[in-house]
């Protein structure tokens, strides 16, 4: 898990070092005048939250500082991304979610590894959102891999045999 995480983090780093800086920020008509850095932005949020939240065992995605930094300076994306993989790996424990649900917070338990797949998912499906656009700015080459779930890859790779 941590691995998987990592290395999809990874992955990305690369790409955004590849990007150009305009099309980072610019928004982008088939990502709902989105843009890549606001997706990125969104991704790295919730690591550092569920990071920022560990110590004291709860975590609310919804009260999450929103770096507005992130979305503009890829350099500055690109070094939250390595604070993620360096800091990511921890023991598992439980961990009280909160969420706001029609104006009111409700909690729920939940544990660091379950999170930390969410993440991961929630990674995969915005890169999978990010590819489209970096598709509609760039000729960018991308990995096949990116924005799809392992369990997507393995499946293609079964199918093909």
């Amino acid at each position: 898990m941590f691995k998987s995480s990592i290395d999809t983090i990874e992955q990305f780093k690369i790409i955004l070092q590849q990007l150009p800086k305009e099309s980072y920020s610019e928004p982008c008509m088939v990502l709902s005048n989105a843009t890549i850095g606001q997706h990125t932005r969104h991704i790295i949020e919730l690591y550092l939250c569920l990071l920022q939240g560990y110590s004291g065992a709860a975590v609310s995605y919804d009260e999450r500082e929103r770096d507005k930094r992130i979305e503009t300076d890829i350099a500055f994306a690109i070094a939250q991304l390595e604070f993620i993989q360096q800091n990511l790996e921890k023991p598992n424990k439980d961990i009280r979610m909160g969420y706001q649900l029609q104006g009111q917070q409700h909690y729920l338990l939940s544990n660091y590894y379950r999170e930390v797949m969410y993440n991961l998912e929630h990674a995969i499906h915005h890169h999978a959102l990010i590819k489209i656009g970096i598709v509609h700015f760039t000729d960018l080459e991308l990995p096949e891999s990116f924005g799809v779930a392992p369990s997507t890859m393995e499946h293609r790779k079964a199918c093909v045999q």
